[in-house]
């Protein structure tokens, strides 16, 4: 019960953040949603278009990839807590600058992370690697569990990757499932 209360805190705070530049392009914030017991965070880069007009994190087509994929290897978005680095969509879907995303990390999405306590964190890209894990390429840690800090990482595809390049799809499903079998651990 703590977790949601604390969660819903985040979410407020996000919804008004007038923290970095971002906010004054948005459409609205989007807060992290899922349950706050969850064994799994999905961690993404920021809001798509849809995203920035619902609220909601992973809502479009990048998001229903996710949701078959999860489905795909046992899960459900249901399970999971799903985020992302920035908060704000960027215009032009730009990558988040540094200092976006340090911002954001710091004010909202470590906070995220303690409150829900997730058994394994799930870095959907490059920028989500990069951000959390301070890695140059995804390369470098895609499809390894790493261990920092006291929680344990797993970086990926991001879905958006996916949609560019179907061939992705089973390694990103190999990834997802070995985060889902990790974090039952």
């Amino acid at each position: 019960m703590k977790a949601k209360s604390t969660l819903d805190s985040i979410a407020e705070e996000v919804s008004v953040c007038q923290r970095c530049p971002l906010a004054g392009s948005r459409t609205r914030a989007v807060p992290g949603e899922g349950p706050g017991n969850a064994r799994i965070m999905l961690v993404g880069e920021a809001p798509g278009h849809d995203e920035d007009i619902s609220g909601r994190p992973f809502i479009g087509r990048g998001g229903k990839l996710l949701s078959e994929a999860l489905e795909a290897v046992g899960s459900s978005r249901k399970e999971a807590f799903i985020t992302n680095v920035v908060k704000c969509r960027p215009p032009r879907n730009r990558v988040p600058l540094e200092l976006e995303r340090e911002t954001c990390v710091g004010a909202h999405l470590n906070r995220e992370m303690e409150a829900v306590g997730p058994n394994v964190v799930v870095l959907l890209g490059r920028t989500a690697s990069a951000s959390i894990l301070g890695v140059n390429t995804l390369k470098e840690t895609r499809g390894k569990l790493v261990h920092r800090g006291g929680r344990t990482y797993l970086a990926t595809y991001h879905p958006a990757a996916i949609l560019r390049n179907p061939r992705l799809k089973g390694t990103f499903q190999k990834d997802l499932r070995a985060a889902l079998a990790a974090s039952r651990q």
